[in-house]
């Protein structure tokens, strides 16, 4: 098993290598960023920002493009399957991983969303399963209505919902205050 992994270490360690030989950055999802370093060969930038898994249906990709971009903007990490799943990568455990790894989850309900069944449903679930390993007094999961819609009875139990309607930005503004307030805590901590 050791030797296993020692192959497998080495294996990436030569791919990043050669990406950067042939002067392409590295991004490690979680880790951070290899660059090509005339100087020194490469540096490495350490993920430092927040990560945020936006969760949504298909039909709601435009407003999870959105949320991507404005999350960016404000200094957080976003992360969507449009543009983070490579070609050919195992998109279920990769999803999985990118949720266990996060900071913070925002689920984007909608009317569609509510009555979809799939991929966004089990997003979800997985999501309330990592919660329970956060401390009941931090954020993880944040509720985010992009239209009138309903929000999941055990949800809405739990958590307080943001609504990015009628007013987008005042709601977005509210959800990266939650984030940032939180952030502040742990650091505090």
């Amino acid at each position: 098993m050791a030797a296993d992994s020692c192959r497998s270490a080495a294996q990436v360690a030569r791919i990043v290598r050669q990406c950067l030989a042939e002067g392409a950055s590295v991004e490690i999802d979680g880790l951070g960023t290899f660059l090509p370093d005339a100087q020194h060969g490469f540096r490495f930038l350490a993920r430092n920002s927040p990560k945020v898994f936006v969760a949504y249906v298909q039909e709601d990709a435009a407003a999870a493009e959105r949320m991507f971009d404005h999350l960016a903007a404000s200094g957080f990490e976003p992360w969507i399957d449009r543009r983070r799943l490579l070609p050919g990568q195992n998109w279920p455990r990769s999803i999985e991983e990118a949720i266990d790894t996060s900071d913070f989850f925002l689920a984007c309900f909608s009317q569609k969303s509510a009555a979809k069944k799939g991929g966004f449903q089990a997003e979800i679930r997985y999501a309330l399963d990592c919660m329970k390993r956060v401390p009941l007094d931090e954020i993880f999961l944040i509720p985010v209505r992009l239209e009138e819609c309903p929000v999941p009875a055990r949800i809405q139990r739990e958590l307080q919902y943001i609504d990015l309607f009628p007013d987008w930005d005042a709601g977005f503004r509210r959800a990266v205050m939650a984030m940032r307030r939180q952030m502040h805590r742990r650091a505090a901590a």
